[in-house]
């Protein structure tokens, strides 16, 4: 079987393998038999010019035959299609399906990109005409044709003209196609860019909060473990559950690595977890009061993970960088956006406690993704201070019992 599959096809499928392109031999073999055909019906309507030979059947063969290599030479064969014909024309052959081949090289030349080539053929066919029409027609075949009519020039002016419009109307055409695959590409490009950032976003504000508290809990634990050691015990007890939450956050972020189409195992979290983010900074030795004002509204799932991420993070920040015992959360729901608090009285320890300095950068990141804004600096009577503001729109207001 692997045999037949690597066999190698016919040569004609092997050169248009090479050549990335599809059958065009059969557009060159179609236009030869039309060619053939349709110039021994105009040589029957046109009994003044000379009669089909063996000299003229091999012209209106050689044009199509040249047309075997339009995608690999397009300006040479335009070029030389260009002169087929002219010679063609000159030896007083009917006129008729002869000028094909060249409307289809011209067209190849001006997709490929040679657009002077294109109409540098058409312009010598057309110069090439006037001349043998108004000046050489008195030494070529047939013997005693006068010149040719204007009526006939114009018409072959048009023909020209309408060609090459046609032809510049497919590059026009052609190259937007290829403008949108490339935007296209570009976007999906971006789309996994973004996709891997929130999974990167997701995996260090779980693992920093996560690993904060049990740096915390793992010294005590070590400090305690002889004097104390029921209070050890329950600083190693902390470090479990945070040790298994920290594992469950992961599992579902790399959830979305799974196959297309699968649903989250569960939901991702939001501002009903903030009881959880108390209690974790409790057990870190971090107090955290929790104000509210204005009335809460159902967030869509974006704004509330952000939200519940941001006050992770900047508890996270409290631990780990500053000396506090005690910090503030507040949660103010405006008219037209949610605006988070988180405030400590310090003083800064200045130990980032083995941190990336990530931090406020993420949260920087996802307050911008919905438009949003952080503010985060020192407070003026001491201790740190962050402020997010996140947007909302179209969220109605929850009505009270």
């Amino acid at each position: 079987m692997d045999e037949q599959r690597e066999r190698p096809g016919p040569p004609w499928r092997r050169w248009e393998e090479r050549s990335g392109r599809g059958p065009g031999w059969r557009s060159a073999l179609l236009v030869a038999v039309f060619a053939q055909a349709g110039s021994g019906w105009a040589a029957q309507q046109q009994t003044g010019r000379v009669a089909l030979d063996a000299f003229a059947r091999i012209l209106l063969l050689l044009g199509p035959a040249l047309l075997l290599l339009r995608h690999r030479y397009p300006v040479s064969v335009a070029y030389g299609v260009s002169v087929v014909t002219l010679v063609y024309i000159a030896a007083g052959y009917p006129y008729g399906p002869v000028f094909i081949s060249l409307a289809l090289a011209c067209f190849a030349a001006v997709v490929a990109g040679h657009r002077r080539a294109a109409w540098g053929a058409v312009g010598l066919l057309w110069a090439g005409h006037l001349l043998i029409g108004h000046w050489l027609y008195r030494w070529l075949p047939p013997a005693g044709d006068g010149p040719a009519p204007w009526g006939q020039e114009l018409g072959i002016t048009a023909w020209v003209l309408a060609m090459l419009a046609v032809s510049e109307l497919v590059r026009v055409r052609r190259e937007q196609w290829a403008r949108e695959r490339v935007e296209r590409a570009a976007a999906e490009r971006r789309k996994v860019d973004e996709e891997r950032l929130r999974m990167a976003r997701e995996l260090h504000d779980v693992l920093a909060h996560s690993i904060s508290v049990i740096n915390v809990q793992a010294g005590v634990g070590l400090a305690l473990l002889d004097s104390d050691p029921e209070q050890a015990r329950a600083a190693l007890t902390t470090i479990k559950a945070a040790g298994k939450e920290a594992l469950g956050e992961v599992r579902q972020v790399l959830d979305a690595l799974r196959a297309p189409g699968d649903a989250p195992r569960t939901p991702a979290p939001g501002l009903d977890r903030l009881p959880e983010l108390v209690e974790q900074a409790a057990a870190a030795g971090l107090a955290v009061d929790v104000g509210v004002e204005g009335k809460a509204r159902a967030l869509p799932p974006g704004a509330d993970l952000a939200a519940f991420r941001i006050l992770q993070e900047a508890l996270t920040n409290v631990v780990r960088h500053s000396g506090a015992r005690t910090a503030r959360v507040g949660l103010v729901w405006r008219p037209g956006a949610l605006e988070l608090r988180v405030e400590d009285d310090g003083p800064a320890t200045g130990s980032s406690a083995g941190g990336s300095g990530n931090g406020l950068v993420g949260m920087r990141e996802r307050a911008g993704a919905l438009g949003g804004s952080i503010e985060a600096g020192p407070r003026p009577e001491g201790g740190f201070r962050v402020v997010a503001r996140i947007p909302l729109k179209d969220v109605p207001a929850e009505e009270g019992p």
